[in-house]
C-alpha cells in the first residue's frame, strides 16, 4: 500500500481538481435539494485525501533520487512538447505543504462563509486553485510551468472577485489580473525565445544547456529579463507589486492562501530557473536588487498602513524579496527553506486577523484596541505568527534567516545589512499591529468582541501548533543547523524592532496614519510611494495618448479615405447620370470616340 501511494503521488493534483469539478454541480443550482454545503464538504474531504497521500509519500520518498516521468503532449515536425513530472523530496514536500494549508484554509472557510450563499462557487475556485499549485510544483517543464502560472492568475482573479457586487472587489480583481498578465506576457516571450536555442523546456536539460553552451551576453540578458518578469508579478515585487494590497478585498480564506503559498509558487518557478539565470550575471544582480529594494521599501510601507490586512500584504512582498535575494546570490536551497518557514507563519497571521475582522467588522487599526482579555486565542496566534516571521527563537525564522545571513556575508556582505534592517522593521510593524489590536485602550468597535465559530478557531489553533513545532519538523528531515553568533545578531535586531514598537505606541497610541515621521514622509509610505499616481501619470497616460492618437488616425485617415472613395463614387454616379440620353446613336458615337482616343495613345507609346 505504501509503495502504491509513493508511485502514484503524481495523482495528488487530481484529488482537488475532482473536488472542484464536483462543486460545479451545486454552483449553478443543478442540485438544489441539499443546498450548497455538500460542495464544501466534498472539497474538504478531497483536500484531506490529497494531504494524506502526499504526506505518506513524502516519508517514503525522502532522501531517494528524483524520478522523472515524461508524457508527450505534442510532436509535430521538429517541435516536441512533453509534459514532464518530477517526483523528488522537494516537490512532494511542497505538495504536503500546499495540501495541508489548503485543508486548514477550507475548514476555516466553513466558519467564515457561514452565512454566504455562494459556497459552491467559492470551493470550486479553491479546488481549481489548489490543483494548479500542486501541478506546478510537480511540473518539470518551463512551458507547462507557464501554463500553470496562467491557471493561478485566473484563480486569483476568481478568488479576489468572489464578492463581485462590490466595486472595490471588482477593481481589485481586475488590477491583480492585469498586473500579473504583464509579467505572464513577458515570461511567455522568454519561454518562446529559449526553445530554438536550448531545444527543450525541461528544467534539468535547461540547466545543462546553460552551463555548456556559448551564449551571447546581450541575448542572455534579454532572455533572463523576460523569464524573471513572471515570478516578479506573482511575488508582488516592485514595480509589479501594487496588486497585492488591493487583493485584500476578497474573502479572508482566499487571502490566507494567496499570502501564504500562492505567491510562493512564483518564487518556486524562479528557483527552478536559477541555473538558467546564471548565464547572465547582470540579471542575477537585478534579481538581488529587485528583492532588496522590495524588502526594504515594503517593510517601511507596512509600518505606515492603518488597514491590518494591508500591513500583512506588504510584508508578503517583503519576505518574497528575501527569497529573490537568496536566488540572485545562488542559494536556492535556502530560498526553499525561507518559503517553508514563511508559509505557516503568514497563514497563522491571516487566520488570527480574520477572526478579529469577522466579529469586529473593521480592519482599521486606529479603531481597535484592548482585545487581549476578550480574544486571547487570536492574540496568542498573532504573536506566534509574528515570531515565526522574524528571527526570534525558537521558531522557524530563527533557524532559516541566520543561514541566509551567513550566505550573504560570504557572497555580498551589504545584503547582510539589508537583512538586519528588514528583520527589525518587520518585527516593528508586526508588534505595532499587535499593540494597536490587542493592547492599549478599548475602543468603541472593540467593546463587544465574542469568539468566533469553532470551524475558524480549530484550524487557527492547529496552524499555531504547526508554527510552534516547525523547527522539530525541519530537524526531523535534517534541514537546519544552528549558528549561535548570527542567530543572536538577528534575534537582537528583531527584539529591538519589537521593543521599539511597544515603547513608542504604549507612550502615545497612534491615531493617525503615521506619527513617527513628518507628515509628507508618512504620506509617501502610507500611499505606497504614490505608485498608483506614478502609473496613472506615466504608463496609463502614455496608453491613453496612444489610444487617442490611434482613434484619431482610424477616424480621420482610415475612415476618411474610405469615406472619400464613397463620396467620389456617389458624386461620379450623379454626374454620369446626365450623360444617359437614351439615344443609341449617341452611345455608338461615344464608343467609337473612345476607341479612337485609345488607338492614338497606343501609337504615341509605341513611337
Amino acid at each position: 500500500m505504501l509503495e502504491f501511494l509513493k508511485n502514484t503521488v503524481w495523482f495528488v493534483p487530481c484529488y482537488t481538481l475532482i473536488g472542484g469539478i464536483l462543486a460545479i454541480l451545486w454552483s449553478p443550482g443543478i442540485i438544489r435539494r441539499t443546498g450548497t454545503r455538500p460542495a464544501g464538504y466534498i472539497n474538504i474531504l478531497m483536500t484531506f485525501l490529497a494531504f494524506l497521500h502526499s504526506t505518506i509519500a513524502l516519508y517514503q520518498i525522502w532522501g531517494e533520487p528524483a524520478k522523472e516521468y515524461r508524457f508527450t503532449w505534442l510532436n509535430i515536425a521538429n517541435l516536441n512538447i512533453s509534459f514532464d513530472v518530477q517526483i523528488s523530496s522537494i516537490s512532494v514536500g511542497a505538495l504536503a505543504l500546499i495540501t495541508g494549508l489548503n485543508f486548514l484554509c477550507q475548514l476555516y472557510a466553513v466558519g467564515y462563509l457561514e452565512m454566504d450563499w455562494a459556497w459552491a462557487r467559492f470551493y470550486a475556485v479553491l479546488g481549481f486553485f489548489e490543483a494548479g499549485m500542486c501541478g506546478l510544483v510537480l511540473c518539470n517543464s518551463l512551458f507547462f510551468s507557464y501554463v500553470y502560472l496562467e491557471v493561478l492568475t485566473l484563480g486569483t482573479y476568481l478568488a479576489i472577485g468572489f464578492w463581485f457586487a462590490q466595486p472595490l472587489v471588482v477593481s481589485g480583481a481586475r488590477d491583480a489580473f492585469w498586473t500579473k498578465r504583464v509579467g505572464d506576457l513577458m515570461l511567455l516571450m522568454g519561454v518562446i525565445a529559449i526553445y530554438p536555442f536550448a531545444k527543450t523546456w525541461n528544467y534539468n536539460y535547461l540547466g545543462y544547456w546553460a552551463q555548456n553552451s556559448p551564449i551571447d551576453p546581450t541575448f542572455a540578458t534579454i532572455l533572463c529579463l523576460g523569464l524573471i518578469a513572471g515570478p516578479m508579478a506573482k511575488c508582488a515585487q516592485i514595480p509589479l507589486h501594487l496588486w497585492l494590497d488591493e487583493a485584500m478585498e476578497g474573502p479572508i480564506p482566499a487571502t490566507i492562501l494567496r499570502n501564504s503559498i500562492v505567491v510562493g509558487t512564483g518564487a518556486y518557478v524562479l528557483i527552478q530557473l536559477q541555473p538558467v539565470l546564471e548565464i547572465s550575471p547582470v540579471v542575477s544582480q537585478i534579481v538581488v536588487l529587485v528583492g532588496a529594494t522590495t524588502a526594504v521599501l515594503t517593510s517601511l510601507i507596512s509600518v505606515a498602513q492603518i488597514d491590518v490586512k494591508r500591513v500583512l500584504s506588504y510584508l508578503v512582498s517583503t519576505y518574497m524579496g528575501l527569497v529573490f535575494m537568496a536566488v540572485g546570490t545562488n542559494h536556492e536551497r535556502t530560498a526553499l527553506l525561507l518559503i517553508a518557514a514563511y508559509a505557516p507563519a503568514m497563514a497563522l497571521l491571516c487566520m488570527s486577523i480574520g477572526v478579529i475582522v469577522w466579529t469586529n467588522i473593521t480592519q482599521d487599526l486606529t479603531l481597535m484596541g484592548g482585545l487581549w482579555k476578550r480574544r486571547p486565542l487570536p492574540a496568542m496566534a498573532f504573536l506566534v505568527g509574528s515570531w515565526g516571521m522574524v528571527a526570534f527563537p525558537p521558531l522557524g525564522g530563527f533557524w532559516v534567516l541566520p543561514r541566509l545571513a551567513n550566505e550573504f556575508l560570504s557572497s555580498q556582505p551589504w545584503l547582510l545589512w539589508v537583512l538586519l534592517f528588514v528583520n527589525a522593521v518587520t518585527a516593528f510593524s508586526l508588534m505595532r499591529a499587535f499593540y494597536l489590536i490587542f493592547l492599549g485602550d478599548v475602543k468603541p468597535m472593540t467593546v463587544r468582541s465574542p469568539e468566533v465559530l469553532w470551524a475558524m478557531v480549530l484550524p487557527m489553533m492547529i496552524m499555531m501548533g504547526i508554527t510552534l513545532h516547525l523547527p522539530f519538523i525541519f530537524n526531523q528531515f535534517q534541514l537546519i543547523y544552528l549558528d549561535w553568533k548570527m542567530g543572536t545578531i538577528l534575534s537582537t535586531s528583531a527584539a529591538l524592532g519589537a521593543l521599539s514598537a511597544l515603547i513608542i505606541y504604549s507612550k502615545k497610541p497612534a491615531n493617525e496614519t503615521v506619527a513617527l515621521v513628518p507628515q509628507d514622509i508618512g504620506d509617501l509610505f502610507a500611499y505606497d510611494l504614490y505608485t498608483q499616481d506614478l502609473y496613472k501619470n506615466t504608463v496609463a497616460a502614455l496608453v491613453n495618448a496612444m489610444a487617442a492618437l490611434s482613434n484619431w488616425f482610424d477616424k480621420y485617415i482610415v475612415d476618411g479615405v474610405v469615406n472619400l472613395v464613397g463620396l467620389g463614387t456617389v458624386f461620379g454616379g450623379q454626374a454620369l447620370r446626365y450623360t444617359t440620353s437614351g439615344q443609341s446613336q449617341l452611345y455608338v458615337f461615344s464608343i467609337m470616340l473612345g476607341l479612337i482616343l485609345l488607338s492614338i495613345i497606343l501609337e504615341l507609346i509605341q513611337a
